[in-house]
Parts: C-alpha cells; sequence; structure tokens
C-alpha cells in the first residue's frame, strides 16, 4: 500500500531562526562589499582616490569585495536557502540535524570574522582568488578553513534529512527542493575538497612558516578544480527558484519534473572535470587535457538549455491558459507588477548574454584574446551578479516574511521593483563597458594607471568611467535592498506569507527512479574526476619546480 506523501506548507519556526541567522550575515556582507564594489569602480575611473586619512589601499578594497561578494553573500544565502526549501519540503529539521546546522553556522561566521579581520589589517591582500605566491597571514586561511568546514556541516544536515525522508517515504519520489538542495550539497562538498586540500596542505603550511616554497602551479590548479563548480553551486539554488518557486508565483504547474531533476545531474557530473578552461596560458598543463576539459566544459551548456526550453514553455503555457493569443501574446500575460518574478526574469535574461560570454571564455583560440582582462570580470557580474542575485532578491522577498511572520506589502513589492530595475539599468552600463574595455585589452584585477601615457590604455579610460557611473546606480539598488531587509525582517505588517511551491502538471508521467539513484551518479562523477585531472596533477608533481617563495606587495 503507497503511504501518503506529508504535505508541510511551512518552514518550521525553530528552522526558521537559523535560516534568518543566514540570511542576515549574507545582506550584510552584501552591504559592506557592496561599498568596497563602489570605491572600487570610482577609483578605476582615475576621478576619485581613496582619501590619504583612511589606511586601506585599492587591492584591500578589492579582496573584501571578492570575498565579501563572491563567496559570503553567496554562501551563507544559499545555505539558508536550502534549510528552508528542506525544511518546507521534507519537514522540520530533528533536533540533532537543527544543532548541526548552528555548529556549522558559527563555524563560519567566526571563520569568516578571522578572514576579514586580516583583510582590513592588510594582511591578506590577495585577491578574490587568493592565488600564491601571494601570501597571507595564517590565520586569514584558517578563517577560510573554516568557512569551508561549517558549510560541510550546513550540508551534512541536508543530506541526512534528504535520507530521512527517503527512509520514511520508501518508494516515493522526494519532494523536488529537497532533491535539488541535496545535489547541491554533494556538489559543494565535492568541489571544497579542492580548495580545502589546497589550504590545509599547502597554503597554511606555507603561512607558517612549516615549509619555505610552494607549488604555484598545483595550487592553481587545485583552486579552479574548486572556483568553477563554485560557479554552479551559486548558479542551482538560482534554478530552484527558476524551476519549483517562479511558476508558482505565475500560477502555472512545473513544466516537467524529470527533466529539473535531470538538468541538475547533468550539473553534478560536469561541474568537476571543468576547471582547466580556467589555466589555458598555463605552460605547465599538457594541451590535451586542456583540450578534454574544454570539450566537457561544453557538456553543461545541455543543462542550461534546458532548463531555457523548460522556463519559457512554463510561461508560453500560462500566458495561453489566460488568454494570450499569437506568437508572443504570452509576454504580456506574465505578472510584470510581482517584484518576486520580476527579479528573477530580469536575472534569466542576463544569463543570456552571460552564458554566451562563457562560451567565449571557454573556447581554446578565443579565450586567448579575453584571458585575465576585464571581459572576464563583466561575464561574471552577468551570470552570478546579475542572475543568481537577482534571483536571491527576488526569493528574499517573500521568503523574509515567510520566515518572520510578516507580509510583503504593495509599496515593499514596489520597492522591489525598482531594485530590480535600477539592477539591470547600473549592471547592463557596468558590465556592458567591461566586455569592451577587455576587448581592447583592459587589464582585470588592477589599480587605476595611465601606463605611462600609452595610447591603448587611454582608450580604455571612458570605459572605466562608464563602470563607475553603473556600479554608483547599483550601490543605489543595495542601499534600497538593505532597506527592504530590515523593514521585511523587523517592520513589515504581522501577516502570513507563503513559502511557493509549484506542484507538477496534472497527468506527468512518473518521474524515473534512476534519477535518484546516487550510486551510479557518485561512480560516474568520481569517474570523470579521475579521468580528468589524476594525469595533469601526476605531471605537475613530478615536473614542479623549485616552488616561489611569498610576496606581498601591498
Amino acid at each position: 500500500m503507497k503511504m501518503q506523501q506529508k504535505v508541510i506548507k511551512n518552514v518550521d519556526t525553530k528552522d526558521a531562526k537559523l535560516v534568518m541567522a543566514h540570511i542576515y550575515v549574507a545582506f550584510f556582507a552584501l552591504l559592506l562589499g557592496g561599498l568596497a564594489g563602489l570605491l572600487q569602480v570610482l577609483v578605476r575611473s582615475g576621478e576619485f582616490t581613496i582619501p590619504g586619512g583612511i589606511k586601506i589601499g585599492y587591492y584591500q578594497v578589492l579582496t573584501v569585495h571578492g570575498i565579501l561578494l563572491g563567496l559570503i553573500l553567496t554562501t551563507f544565502f544559499i545555505l539558508g536557502f536550502q534549510i528552508a526549501a528542506v525544511s518546507r519540503t521534507a519537514g522540520p529539521l530533528t533536533n540533532l540535524q537543527r544543532k548541526l546546522g548552528w555548529i556549522g553556522f558559527w563555524t563560519m561566521t567566526i571563520g569568516t570574522a578571522m578572514a576579514a579581520v586580516m583583510v582590513l589589517l592588510n594582511k591578506a591582500t590577495v585577491l578574490y582568488t587568493f592565488y600564491a605566491p601571494l601570501k597571507a597571514h595564517w590565520i586569514f586561511y584558517l578563517g577560510l578553513t573554516l568557512v569551508v568546514v561549517g558549510s560541510w556541516l550546513l550540508c551534512g544536515t541536508q543530506i541526512m534529512k534528504y535520507y530521512q525522508w527517503k527512509k520514511e517515504n520508501p518508494g516515493q519520489t522526494t519532494p523536488l527542493l529537497t532533491f535539488m538542495a541535496f545535489v547541491n550539497s554533494i556538489l559543494w562538498i565535492t568541489c571544497s575538497l579542492g580548495v580545502a586540500v589546497e589550504v590545509l596542505f599547502q597554503l597554511l603550511p606555507w603561512s607558517l612558516g612549516l615549509i619555505a616554497r610552494i607549488d604555484v602551479l598545483l595550487t592553481r590548479t587545485l583552486f579552479w578544480y574548486f572556483g568553477h563548480a563554485l560557479v554552479y553551486f551559486w548558479l542551482l539554488p538560482a534554478y530552484m527558484a527558476w524551476y519549483v518557486i517562479v511558476p508558482k508565483i505565475i500560477g502555472a504547474k512545473i513544466f516537467s519534473d524529470s527533466l529539473a531533476r535531470l538538468s541538475f545531474i547533468l550539473f553534478l557530473l560536469f561541474s568537476f572535470p571543468v576547471g582547466l578552461h580556467h589555466q589555458l596560458t598555463e605552460p605547465g598543463i599538457d594541451g590535451f587535457w586542456k583540450f578534454i576539459q574544454v570539450t566537457l566544459t561544453f557538456f553543461v551548456i545541455i543543462p542550461s538549455l534546458m532548463t531555457a526550453f523548460s522556463l519559457f514553455a512554463t510561461f508560453e503555457l500560462r500566458g495561453r491558459e489566460l488568454g494570450s493569443k499569437g506568437i508572443l501574446g504570452w509576454f504580456k500575460k506574465l505578472p510584470w507588477g510581482d517584484s518576486r518574478f520580476l527579479l528573477p526574469f530580469i536575472g534569466m535574461v542576463a544569463f543570456i548574454p552571460g552564458g554566451a560570454g562563457g562560451i567565449v571564455n571557454a573556447s581554446y583560440q578565443m579565450n586567448q584574446l579575453v584571458h585575465n582582462t576585464i571581459w572576464v570580470t563583466g561575464h561574471f557580474h552577468l551570470t552570478v551578479a546579475t542572475a543568481v542575485v537577482l534571483t536571491f532578491f527576488g526569493v528574499a522577498f517573500w521568503l523574509i516574511p515567510h520566515l518572520t511572520g510578516r507580509v510583503l506589502t504593495p509599496a515593499l513589492n514596489k520597492l522591489g521593483i525598482y531594485v530590480g530595475v535600477l539592477w539591470a539599468i547600473g549592471m547592463g552600463i557596468m558590465s556592458l563597458s567591461m566586455h569592451l574595455a577587455g576587448l581592447l585589452g583592459a587589464p582585470r584585477r588592477s589599480d587605476y594607471s595611465e601606463y605611462g601615457g600609452a595610447t591603448q590604455a587611454m582608450d580604455w579610460i571612458p570605459y572605466s568611467i562608464a563602470q563607475a557611473v553603473g556600479g554608483t546606480i547599483l550601490f543605489v539598488a543595495i542601499i534600497i535592498i538593505t532597506y527592504m531587509v530590515v523593514q521585511l525582517a523587523f517592520f513589515a505588517p504581522k501577516g502570513h506569507e507563503e513559502f511557493p511551491v509549484a506542484e507538477v502538471a496534472p497527468g506527468a508521467q512518473k518521474t524515473p527512479a534512476i534519477l535518484e539513484n546516487f550510486k551510479l551518479w557518485g561512480v560516474i562523477v568520481v569517474a570523470l574526476i579521475i579521468f580528468a585531472y589524476t594525469i595533469p596533477i601526476i605531471e605537475i608533481v613530478t615536473n614542479s619546480p623549485l616552488g616561489s617563495t611569498g610576496f606581498t606587495p601591498w
């Protein structure tokens, strides 16, 4: 006899406190990281310098911006959102799972504070990628280690809940959001093993003086094994919202449960054996393995195209349900006045040119033109800082009041629409100017310089000024979203805000059980990683030079 699946409508109140703790840290990181980003684009424009009384340099600001927004904002928000999604669809966490979650949260928070203090003291001005031979204080590396360990505990909480649900509901398909959170947790643990090995066995002993020199190429290879899969750790929670939450907001059904799960499995398989496409100019890696990983990188395009098809099919079907006529009539029927929909939709649209730019970055020949230029910065400001971040904002508009027992008022909803419009304008100006300047050879990760009056450098300055204009507009949007978060958490009217979860369309075929056969998928993931990295790592270690001592130039 089939067991009835329990229908859960709300996040448990105890789980809500854990989720809100993550959201508070995430949006505090957004405010500080956004301020650092504003200072950065103003300085790069050549029209502004950091006042001499403020004891902070450009590269410190750059490090703060990258770490707070690229690592802290994303990781805290994602793990909080996923805990909420699991609690909403699979049921409340057990006391043990919740306790593990709180230990993970505080471990991450303490690690963040340790790393931040070192950066502010100018003891860890090593930029977002903390590439060797730039050398930071050992407390910075230990802080990063604690962030990773804490995140593993939070992922462990979600994995435990997934298997608990499977045990309590034998033979049934797991709730889609819980499945997606589980996949992303596995992805994060697997990819962060690379950076954990880099920090624990190389950077930390090196910074403590236990070893004098470090293999720069090995550390960089381990970082990019982590660094590209990290992009999908950022992206998949946005896909969770696009597949499951946005359809409910517009009154639609999930287009295909099976397609959604398959896309997540494909991301899990192809997130790891692709990191070398970030290292196409590295002389110490054989070209054959670069070619292999470039080829594997293009497989990741498939689940993104599947997602695009699924989403726009959902939009069109819903529009036609509402009586739209003609080829594009459904477009007018979408709820453009609802910020919970509008911001993720802008993110989806931004992901189209962002994804196309990613294909350029991963293409062996075209990469030679844009490698290490500010084109790359423009690319990930479209993918992560627009597609992902705007989706997170749209999620926050209903998630925060759901967790705090308040409601998204019409006035706050209108402010949310302003945030989306400002973000689209600001990022459009900034990212486009970054792409164009990159095509002209403007470098990334660099302070303002006229390069001795070089004509080529003079051509970059108008684009840098445009970046400052776009960045200023973005910071205005950050101020507004910060105000909204405070309102939704503490001051909005009391009430019940729905946690929207769409249902599968009636008559949909049963999801194939193989999509939840993680023994099979786990074996394939391990096989792909071994295939893609074993020989390159062996060759790097075998042929490695003496190694480098540390540098602290700023």
